[in-house]
């Protein structure tokens, strides 16, 4: 029997992040459409049309301005958010490191998908991995719920270390699947969200403040420190903030999920969707007798280095499933695991796989043939 404070409703992850987005009601959303992030915005559109927020709703003419606009919003001293994908996000590269480096907690959810050219679609993650370094916090959901709950959980975090957050989920394949969400009441939502008071505003003007001032090399030396700080806190805050989410969810928020690794001899690593995927392979194969696992990072920024090559350190191999290419270079997932095992002096045996570029199909054989080529050390060094 369901709790009086949960319903239950068949969403798309699309729909998900637009439930979530209505209960936040955030002061300003500015968007702009592209697929497959578009329904998001088509969806909170209608909660402002229905009066269920009382959001200002700006329409500009690309996703730079929206932004830009977000920026604006939050240092006058509202909540801000707007969401992206792909050729967008890109567009906005150059206003996200003003963002964090403003230290201005702006939601953003990001429904993954490749970037041009060739054109496509489709989902893989070289939007979001494309700006992993401009200092913001990065979060990735497996399905629907997460998403939901990921985007709770962000904001919190987010204003409590002053640093804007993404929030991902992969492109079609649960940005427009349905899945069954438990959303929890608006009373305890927002009453866990709390009401946002910013330290600054740009509209007070009994205590004037400068944004985005031109500065010499030693001050900007020491805003990049902070930012660095403020991003460890991030660590210590997700977990903080995931315990007191806990207590209304019932859902662990941790650094990464572990599926059946702690006695596992070989693993695989991987993000967002196909995490799915693999849980159910790792079933089958359990069930003829070999003990395999799962390792699936949901905070990628700040990334948890420690915790991840302790909690792998126990295996003889991991495959390390990368749904973006780091041209010239090893895949972002594999470098970080990789640069993980070096913290604590790890000496485990890691293999980059690159797959499902451009949504292209990954299908249980596939990963059935990474956990097979692993217990039987048919391994190179990376494979597609």
């Amino acid at each position: 029997m369901l709790n009086k404070n949960i319903k239950i409703k068949a969403l798309t992850g699309a729909q998900a992040v637009a439930e979530a987005m209505r209960q936040i009601n955030p002061g300003v959303v500015s968007i702009y459409p592209i697929t497959p992030q578009t329904p998001i915005i088509e969806n909170f559109s209608q909660f402002a049309v229905n009066g269920q927020v009382d959001s200002e709703i700006v329409r500009v003419e690309s996703e730079h301005s929206a932004l830009s606009l977000a920026i604006g919003a939050q240092a006058s001293g509202v909540r801000a958010m707007t969401a992206s994908s792909s050729q967008g996000l890109a567009l906005m590269w150059e206003i996200l490191s003003v963002a964090s480096g403003l230290r201005l907690p702006i939601i953003m959810p990001v429904v993954n998908r490749a970037l041009s050219a060739p054109i496509n679609i489709h989902c893989d993650h070289s939007d979001s991995m494309g700006c992993r370094d401009l200092g913001w916090i990065q979060i990735y959901s497996e399905n629907n719920q997460e998403v939901y709950e990921n985007i709770l959980l962000a904001i919190k975090v987010a204003e409590q270390v002053k640093l804007p957050a993404m929030i991902m989920q992969d492109g079609f394949i649960t940005s427009h699947c349905l899945e069954a969400v438990k959303i929890f009441s608006d009373k305890i939502v927002q009453k866990f969200l709390g009401e946002y008071k910013s330290e600054y505003s740009l509209l007070d003007t009994k205590n004037p403040i400068s944004f985005g001032p031109t500065v010499s090399q030693p001050n900007y030396f020491i805003a990049k420190c902070q930012q660095i700080q403020a991003m460890e806190q991030a660590k210590k805050v997700y977990l903080k903030i995931g315990k007191e989410f806990s207590k209304i969810t019932k859902r662990k928020y941790e650094y990464f999920e572990k599926y059946k690794l702690d006695d596992a001899e070989v693993g695989i690593v991987v993000m967002s969707s196909t995490a799915g995927t693999v849980k159910a392979v790792v079933n089958q194969i359990r069930k003829k007798g070999f003990k395999v696992g799962l390792l699936k990072p949901i905070l990628f920024r700040p990334f948890p280095y420690q915790e991840i090559a302790q909690a792998l350190s126990h295996l003889k191999v991991v495959a390390v499933l990368d749904r973006s290419a780091s041209f010239g270079a090893s895949p972002p997932l594999y470098t970080e695991i990789v640069n993980s095992f070096s913290v604590k002096s790890y000496q485990l045996k890691a293999i980059s796989y690159i797959f499902g570029l451009g949504g292209q199909d990954i299908f249980e054989k596939d990963i059935e043939k990474v956990f097979k080529d692993l217990l039987a050390g048919k391994i190179d060094e990376k494979k597609d």
